[in-house]
């Protein structure tokens, strides 16, 4: 059953001048769109603005392959059951080159079975942050190896960042836009 949002509806219209100029910002950028955790942080518009421009950074400016990218958001999805994030960033991934089959070993909590080494070391980096708090030293060693210094950090920014969207949007109930299906029960 789908959790009505516990947020007021949001006019923008009525926004603030504070308000408004997130909501432009984030329109005129390259999500193009408030789909997200957006129209939760409004509410908030310093937290909002912050907010967005970093992850602008960690979505976008990662330095690692839109495909990787994806793959770690929706390990982060799966880890926080965030349904809105899973709707939104799944079809994403998939159009980035992540298998159907690996998404649906993350969403349904099993380890997949990786065609790319690359795949398989986000994922066991992702899953040794989320499990343990810590990455191993060979595990970071192999990510900084192959992907380089700002990539390991940016990785890592990106697993932060997207934990605090499940956050908010497991918080305050929040879908995607035209969801009717829950990838994760409740």
């Amino acid at each position: 059953m789908m959790q009505p949002s516990r947020l007021p509806a949001f006019d923008p219209n009525q926004a603030s001048p504070e308000q408004r100029a997130v909501l432009d910002e984030i329109l005129s950028g390259p999500r193009g769109n408030l789909n997200g955790p957006f129209l939760g942080w409004i509410h908030h518009p310093e937290l909002a603005q912050h907010a967005q421009r970093l992850g602008a950074v960690c979505r976008y400016r990662t330095g690692l392959p839109l495909r990787l990218s994806e793959l770690a958001i929706l390990v982060t999805a799966a880890r926080w059951r965030s349904q809105a994030e899973w709707y939104i960033h799944h079809p994403i991934a998939l159009e980035a080159g992540l298998p159907a089959e690996t998404a649906e070993s993350i969403r349904t909590g099993r380890v997949p079975v990786f065609e790319q080494d690359d795949d398989a070391l986000v994922h066991a980096f992702a899953s040794e942050l989320y499990d343990q708090r810590r990455v191993s030293d060979a595990t970071y060693g192999k990510a900084v190896e192959r992907f380089g210094l700002a990539a390991t950090v940016g990785l890592t920014g990106l697993l932060g960042y997207y934990a605090m969207v499940a956050m908010t949007l497991n918080v305050f109930g929040m879908r995607g836009d035209g969801q009717t299906a829950l990838p994760f029960e409740e």
